[in-house]
């Protein structure tokens, strides 16, 4: 396992970037910003956090290919293609995204079409469209598991992997992002074993956060920082370490100040299963 983040850094420089990402305790990092029209700079970030041995995890495309608009969405879609281009060319792990929303207003809010059946076939279409554009070699594209928009549930990842039917179509799991009832979250051992056994040969990337049920109605489920909510660390650190893949586990929606007790967290738990994270060499 890899435990990684998105350091936001007052620096430019991939090598310096790269160290401060060992230097920092992670050996998983999202893909500082580049482009492909940056061939120099593409090169160096690849060269820079493989001598650093710190994993390129994610780039995220993070807009909607759902959206009600069919301009905004055609235009959407296509970003997606260059994402993933970035990400293949970069040799990075994944491209992420969601699959979007049918919501006007909310790009990744909730929307009664999200979990129809247009929604699936429109997500299969727009997933097989960017992987056939792109043909990548190294980089896997993904969707993020979501509360109210496919994937949702890991029968719902399931069905999305068999119907886009192509290779570098991956998972990036999301456990908190599935808890969006009371039973999921008082039985969400349960819910990350299902998703592990069901999902597991197919999982690249994981996202790591929290979640607390609040106290008042109707329901609440707010996101929290790992070790201060319900989610069951045990439980998903241990199905994680036997997946068959060094999968990176990657902090996010966090203030800057609140990475390094998270990360402490993470890598106690670890130590009290006997289980380890990777020690990037460092160069």
């Amino acid at each position: 396992m890899r435990l990684g983040v998105g350091l936001s850094l007052p620096i430019d420089d991939p090598e310096a970037i790269a160290l401060a990402y060992v230097e920092a305790g992670y050996s998983a990092a999202v893909c500082p910003p580049v482009s492909l029209e940056q061939p120099e700079r593409v090169a160096a970030i690849r060269s820079a956090f493989a001598r650093y041995d710190v994993l390129l995890a994610e780039i995220g495309a993070w807009n909607n290919m759902l959206d009600p608009d069919p301009v905004r969405r055609a235009a959407n879609v296509e970003d997606n293609v260059r994402a993933l281009a970035l990400a293949d060319e970069v040799g990075v792990r994944c491209c992420v995204n969601i699959a979007g929303s049918f919501n006007p207003e909310n790009w990744d809010g909730p929307h009664p079409g999200n979990l129809s059946g247009a929604a699936f076939e429109l997500t299969v279409e727009n997933v097989r469209y960017i992987l056939d554009s792109v043909k990548p070699k190294r980089a896997f594209y993904t969707l993020e598991t979501m509360p109210w928009a496919v994937p949702d549930s890991a029968d719902s990842y399931l069905a999305l992997i068999e119907a886009i039917d192509r290779p570098m179509f991956a998972v990036h799991l999301d456990p908190v992002n599935l808890i969006n009832s009371p039973a999921r979250y008082y039985r969400n051992a349960d819910l990350l074993r299902e998703c592990f056994g069901k999902l597991g040969q197919w999982i690249v990337s994981c996202h790591a956060k929290d979640i607390v049920l609040r106290d008042r109605l109707t329901v609440h489920l707010d996101e929290a920082r790992p070790g201060l909510g319900g989610l069951d660390y045990r439980v998903l650190l241990r199905e994680m370490s036997r997946l068959p893949v060094d999968v990176p586990l990657m902090l996010e929606h966090l203030p800057q100040e609140q990475y390094p007790p998270a990360r402490d967290y993470i890598l106690g738990v670890a130590a009290e299963l006997g289980t380890a994270f990777y020690t990037p060499k460092g160069g």
